[in-house]
C-alpha cells in the first residue's frame, strides 16, 4: 500500500519471470533427444520420445526366445530315424561334418535310410545358404538354413535335389497348425514333404519308415529328451500323392503319411542375454518368456539364462485356449514361461499383465504380432527379423535383435527420467528462492533485488548452461539396483518437495541478507542488486552440484564425473 505504480509494476514482472523456468521445454526436449542417442548407440532405437518415461518404469519385459535370448545359431546336433540316433559334428552354417553312430563315422551305405529325413528338410524348406567373404549366412529362417546344412553334410546336394523333385506346391507355415508341407514331382511320381512340431506331425502319421508301425509314445519321450536339453526338435515325414493332385491343401497332409526322423538342433543362449536377464532380477524387472518352441525346450532355455522358472510351471498355448480370462489372469503372476503360443495367444497374456497394473514391454517380429505390441505399453519390434509391420507398431526397434539392448534401453529410461528430475530440482528451488527473496524485501520494506532483465539473465544465460550440462549425467551407479519408476510419482517425490522448500528458503534467506547488508552499506541500489544477482549465481553453482543426486553427495559421486557441467559452470 502506498508504493509507486512503477514500482509495483515491476515488482509484478519481476516475480513473473521467476516463477516461470524459461529454458524448461528446451532442456526436457534435449534431455530425452540424448537418451534417445545412447539408446541408439546400444541397439535400440526409440520411435516415438516419450517412450523414454515408459522404459524407466518397465515391469514386465515379455520376450520371445530364438534370436533375442538365443543366438539364432541353429545348428542340427543329433537325428532320430525312429530306432537309432546319430550324432552330427560341425558347427554354425558351414556345410562340413560327419554323421556318426556311438560316436563312430558310418559310411553312406549304412545310413542311406536317412537320405528320407534330410531330403525332407532340405525340401520342405524356404531358406538358401551362402557364402559371404567365407562365411556361411543364411538367407532365411536360420531353422531351415540348419536343416540345409545337416543335409550336405549326409552328401545330399541342394541344387540337384530341387532339380530331381522340383516343388509344385506349397502350404508355409503357420504357428497354429504346427507344420509346413510342399509337394514335389520325382520322375512320374508326386510325394508331399512336411516337417514340423513333432507332436503335430506324429499326429498324422501312420507308420515309421526304420520300423514296423509307429510308436509315438516312445518317440515323443526321446522328443522331450531332447527338448529338455534345451534343442529345437523337427519331425519329418512325407507320403506318396495322387498322380492327379497339382494343388496342395491342408485336407491332402491330414493322414496316412510316414515318419521319416527327427532332427534336433541347439541354438545357444546369448551371453550378454544372460547378463541382462540377472541385472533385469536385480533391477525389480520380471522377464517372461513367451515362444512357439516346445515347452520343454522353453524351459530349458529359460532356465539357462536365468528365468524364474519356479516348480517347472509352463503353459502352452493349448491351455491358454481353454483358459478364461479369469483363470488367465490369476496364473501370469506366477508363470513366466509360455510355450507353443500363437501371436493371439501373446496379445491375451499382455493384456492380463497390465490389468495387474504393471508396465507391459513386448517383443515381436511377425505381422501377427501387431496387436501385441500396439496394446503393450512398450512395444519392441526386431531389426533383423522383424516384418515393416511390426516395426509400425511399435514404440522401439532393436536393431541387433538382442534382449540385452532392451535392458540397456530400460537403463537408459531410468537414466533420463533422473536427469530430468535432477533439472526440475535445480530450477524450482532456485526460482521458489527467486520468488522468495523478492517477497522477503517487500515486506522488509526495502526495494526487490533484482529487475526483471537480471531475472531473464539467470535464467536462460546462466542457469541455461547448467541445466543443459546435467541432461548429459551419466546415471547413478546403482540406477539399476532400485525399483522401477512409479508411474503415479510424478517427477517430484516426497523428497524433492522436502528439498526443494528447504534450498528454496535458504537460497532466498542468503540473497535477502547479502542484498540489505549492501543497501545499509550505503551503496547504491544497482551495485546492491548486482550484489544480489551475483549471490544468487553463486548459490546455483552449489545448487548445480546438489542436484546431482538424490541420495548422494557430491564427493561420492565424484566431481569431474559430468565434465559438461564443470565447462557450464565455468562459462
Amino acid at each position: 500500500v502506498g508504493e509507486p505504480v512503477r514500482e509495483m509494476f515491476m515488482t509484478v514482472v519481476a516475480v513473473a519471470v521467476a516463477s516461470i523456468p524459461e529454458g524448461l521445454p528446451v532442456v526436457l526436449t534435449i534431455a530425452l533427444a540424448v537418451g534417445v542417442q545412447r539408446m541408439a548407440v546400444r541397439n535400440a532405437i526409440l520411435r516415438k520420445l516419450p517412450a523414454v518415461e515408459t522404459l524407466g518404469s518397465t515391469t514386465v519385459i515379455c520376450t520371445d526366445k530364438t534370436g533375442t535370448l538365443t543366438k539364432n545359431e541353429m545348428t542340427v546336433k543329433v537325428v532320430f530315424d525312429g530306432a537309432r540316433h546319430f550324432e552330427l559334428t560341425g558347427t554354425g552354417y558351414e556345410p562340413k561334418g560327419e554323421i556318426l553312430h556311438d560316436w563312430i563315422p558310418k559310411p553312406e551305405a549304412e545310413r542311406e535310410h536317412l537320405a528320407m529325413c534330410f531330403r525332407v528338410g532340405l525340401l520342405c524348406n524356404e531358406s538358401s545358404l551362402y557364402e559371404d567373404d567365407g562365411v556361411w549366412r543364411v538367407n532365411g529362417d536360420p531353422t531351415e538354413g540348419a536343416l540345409i546344412v545337416s543335409a550336405q553334410k549326409a552328401g545330399l546336394k541342394p541344387e540337384e535335389e530341387k532339380r530331381r523333385y522340383p516343388q509344385i506346391g506349397i502350404i508355409p507355415f503357420e504357428s497354429d497348425r504346427g507344420y509346413m508341407a510342399t509337394l514335389h514331382r520325382y520322375g512320374d511320381e508326386k510325394y508331399i514333404f512336411i516337417k514340423g512340431a513333432p507332436e503335430k506331425v506324429l499326429e498324422l502319421c501312420v507308420t515309421c519308415m526304420e520300423r514296423d508301425g509307429l510308436r509315438t509314445e516312445e518317440i515323443l519321450k526321446i522328443s522331450d529328451r531332447f527338448a529338455s536339453e534345451g534343442m529345437r526338435v523337427l519331425a519329418m515325414a512325407y507320403k506318396r500323392a495322387p498322380d492327379d493332385l497339382s494343388e496342395l491343401r491342408h485336407e491332402d497332409v491330414q493322414h496316412d503319411l510316414t515318419l521319416a526322423g527327427i532332427q534336433a538342433m541347439i541354438d545357444p543362449p546369448r551371453e550378454e542375454a544372460v547378463q541382462a536377464v540377472r541385472d533385469c532380477r536385480r533391477a525389480g524387472i520380471r522377464v517372461i518368456m513367451i515362444t512357439g518352441d516346445h515347452p520343454t525346450t522353453a524351459l530349458a532355455i529359460a532356465k539357462a539364462v536365468g528365468i524364474d522358472t519356479a516348480r517347472n510351471r509352463v503353459i502352452t498355448g493349448r491351455e491358454i485356449e481353454e483358459m478364461a480370462d479369469e483363470d488367465l489372469f490369476h496364473r501370469v503372476k506366477t508363470v513366466s514361461v509360455y510355450a507353443r503360443v500363437a501371436p493371439h495367444h501373446k496379445l491375451r497374456i499382455v493384456r492380463q499383465l497390465m490389468d495387474h497394473g504393471e508396465v507391459v514391454a513386448v517383443t515381436g517380429d511377425g505381422v501377427n504380432d501387431a496387436p501385441a505390441l500396439r496394446a503393450a505399453h512398450l512395444g519392441v519390434a526386431m531389426g533383423r527379423k522383424g516384418t515393416d509391420v511390426a516395426k509400425e507398431a511399435s514404440d522401439m526397434v532393436v536393431t541387433d535383435d538382442n534382449f540385452a539392448a532392451i535392458f540397456h534401453a530400460v537403463r537408459e529410461g531410468r537414466v533420463v527420467f533422473e536427469n530430468i528430475r535432477k533439472v526440475v530440482f535445480f530450477l524450482i528451488p532456485t526460482g521458489v528462492a527467486a520468488i522468495g527473496s523478492i517477497l522477503g524485501c517487500v515486506l522488509m520494506g526495502i526495494p526487490i533485488p533484482y529487475t526483471a532483465s537480471q531475472l531473464l539473465w539467470i535464467n536462460l544465460v546462466t542457469n541455461g548452461f547448467q541445466v543443459i550440462a546435467l541432461t548429459f549425467e551419466p546415471g547413478d551407479r546403482d540406477v539399476v539396483r532400485r525399483p522401477p519408476l512409479d508411474p503415479s510419482e510424478g517427477i517430484m517425490s516426497k523428497i524433492l518437495v522436502q528439498r526443494t522448500v528447504i534450498v528454496g528458503l535458504l537460497i532466498s534467506a542468503g540473497v535477502v541478507v547479502k542484498f540489505s547488508w549492501a543497501l545499509q552499506a550505503g551503496m547504491p541500489l544497482e551495485k546492491a542488486r548486482t550484489i544480489a544477482m551475483t549471490t544468487m549465481v553463486f548459490f546455483q553453482f552449489f545448487q548445480a552440484w546438489n542436484s546431482r543426486s538424490e541420495t548422494k553427495s557430491i564427493f561420492q559421486i565424484g566431481v569431474f564425473t559430468n565434465h559438461y557441467l564443470a565447462y557450464g559452470l565455468a562459462a
